[in-house]
């Protein structure tokens, strides 16, 4: 059972997590793999408004996504993609990286390697590491301008999906730690944290919220 004191601090730290970036077209999308395929059917739908003209899916396997994606994150988004109507021709992928880090990394070699111009990137994940992931990115690859997003959609809806609040709120605990520890170590670029926010982790940390913390 949440208590009502855990879910109104998930939700601060769900709400932090969202840019609020404007949507508009770029050069190329970017989609970060996980266990989460609704990261595939929003960046379809956004190939299908006209938001780019190509996507790169990234990601391998992980332990949560070993059983369900054999064939690894980034094709199993691709297949999914193409079910949606997305061109076979218009995605590209990218089967090897295990972290945020090497998503783009990664990403940007396959762009570099097939010549493509990029100056603009569409960044997809889910919702509630959509700051972690412009963080990660603008670090990683500092020459293009970043446009994060992610499925609209509120707390309670994702764990509805989910079916498992403990599980949906260790992961945003976990978010929110790596925003702040992982500028110090270099993996990101720094965010301003608010003091509720810093508050709201600590009480969620202390409350039993730690499966997917970084031990330190």
């Amino acid at each position: 059972m949440i208590s009502a004191q855990a879910w109104t601090d998930a939700e601060r730290l769900w709400d932090f997590q969202q840019m609020g970036h404007e949507l508009r077209p770029c050069s190329v999308a970017i989609g970060l793999g996980s266990h989460d395929l609704g990261v595939a059917d929003t960046t379809a739908d956004f190939y299908h408004r006209g938001m780019m003209p190509l996507i790169v899916f990234t990601g391998a396997t992980s332990p949560t996504t070993r059983d369900r994606m054999p064939r690894g994150e980034a094709e199993h988004y691709r297949e999914r993609a193409i079910e949606l109507g997305v061109p076979a021709d218009a995605i590209l992928v990218e089967p090897q990286a295990r972290n945020t880090g090497e998503n783009i990394r990664f990403s940007r070699a396959l762009l570099e390697q097939h010549r493509v111009a990029v100056s603009s990137v569409l960044l997809i994940s889910k919702p509630y590491e959509e700051r972690r992931a412009y963080a990660t990115a603008r670090k990683m690859w500092s020459e293009v301008e970043w446009v994060s997003a992610s499925t609209p959609m509120s707390l309670a809806d994702y764990v509805a999906s989910i079916g498992d609040a403990h599980l949906v709120i260790d992961m945003l605990t976990g978010a929110q730690q790596r925003l702040m520890l992982y500028p110090k170590q270099g993996f990101m670029i720094e965010q301003h944290i608010p003091e509720e926010v810093a508050a709201a982790f600590e009480r969620l940390s202390n409350a039993g919220f730690t499966s997917r913390l970084v031990r330190r």
